[in-house]
């Protein structure tokens, strides 16, 4: 067997230990799929999984990485053969499986996700995780019956990899977006998007009332606990509020008053044991709902050797939109 190159993480006798190392082919975990890695990107869980700064990895060692894009090399499964372009992300991939920050990966042909036409591997990879879980998003609020029509949507964590996935969608699709950020000096990024709006995230980062007044028909929030709260609350008579993400923290400081007094639906959206059908679904409407020149200019691209800094940057809120990574 083979080694091959791969971001390593080990328990060490306080937190854990990484590095970039060579991993043995014959360690790779069970699976009916072998992927040539050629693509990753950097969310902000695997900022934490890098850094240790929060109990993400579940199994040692472990190779770092929620998300690949590649081609198959090997395959038993009756859908896959070699030469196949896919994406994998979630399923437990540098949590509890063998993950993507390495040149071979080996996984079940049931997580993965044909490439779409039009994308390259590297523009699903600077969608990512964080550009599926915008677009899980943007589809709970069409499935609530959300139209531009009814009014403004929020997105709060604006200029993170979320946020800045769906303004782009949001806006493609017609809707008068209002972006809240930490960072106003990436307003002009924010509007470059087609955010309508930006607006500072201190202005949502107070207690929140039960009842506040209503300002948005929708909304997607990747932050969580008072700033999800004040979403909620400022939330327009049967709107929706999406929330995917914890970045302030897992609490939230709210009432039944937006639910029972204005009817408001708060959608939970999970990205990493979504079934497989609304996977492709959002993989498919990203091929076509978003702007790639958008895309391209929200992405900067590192070698797998700069991963483990960036995602302390991540981390630290410094990274504006995406963060591609070249394997191979």
């Amino acid at each position: 067997m083979a080694m091959f190159k791969a971001i390593r993480i080990d328990k060490a006798e306080k937190g854990t230990s990484v590095a970039l190392t060579q991993f043995d082919e014959a360690e790779l975990m069970d699976g009916d799929v072998t992927v040539a890695v050629e693509w990753s990107t950097v969310n902000y869980k695997d900022g934490l999984a890098v850094t240790g700064k929060a109990p993400v990895v579940r199994r040692f060692p472990m190779i770092a990485g929620i998300d690949l894009a590649g081609t198959v090399t090997q395959s038993s499964h009756p859908d896959w053969k070699a030469g196949d372009k896919v994406i994998c992300n979630g399923w437990g991939m540098g949590e509890t499986h063998l993950g993507a920050y390495a040149e071979r990966a080996r996984v079940k042909g049931d997580w993965l996700v044909r490439l779409p036409d039009g994308l390259s591997a590297r523009d699903a990879m600077a969608i990512g995780t964080a550009g599926y879980t915008a677009m899980l998003a943007v589809l709970a609020l069409e499935k609530h019956g959300l139209t531009p029509k009814d009014g403004p949507v929020v997105v709060t964590g604006a200029a993170g990899g979320v946020g800045s996935i769906a303004i782009a969608v949001l806006s493609k699709l017609g809707h008068h977006v209002i972006a809240s950020t930490g960072r106003m000096a990436e307003a002009p990024y924010l509007k470059d998007l087609g955010a309508a709006e930006v607006i500072d995230r201190s202005e949502l980062s107070g207690p929140a009332k039960p009842l506040a007044k209503e300002r948005w028909a929708g909304g997607i929030d990747s932050v969580g606990s008072t700033t999800l709260a004040n979403l909620l609350s400022m939330t327009k008579y049967r709107g929706a509020i999406a929330a995917c993400g914890l970045a302030a923290g897992m609490d939230l400081p709210s009432s039944v008053a937006p639910f029972i007094l204005r009817g408001v639906c708060l959608y939970g959206i999970d990205s990493v044991m979504c079934p497989i059908e609304l996977r492709k679904q959002a993989w498919g409407r990203l091929a076509s709902d978003l702007d790639h020149g958008k895309l391209s200019e929200i992405t900067q691209e590192i070698n797998l050797d700069e991963v483990i800094a960036a995602g302390a940057r991540v981390l630290e809120g410094q990274v504006r939109g995406r963060i591609v990574v070249k394997i191979l």
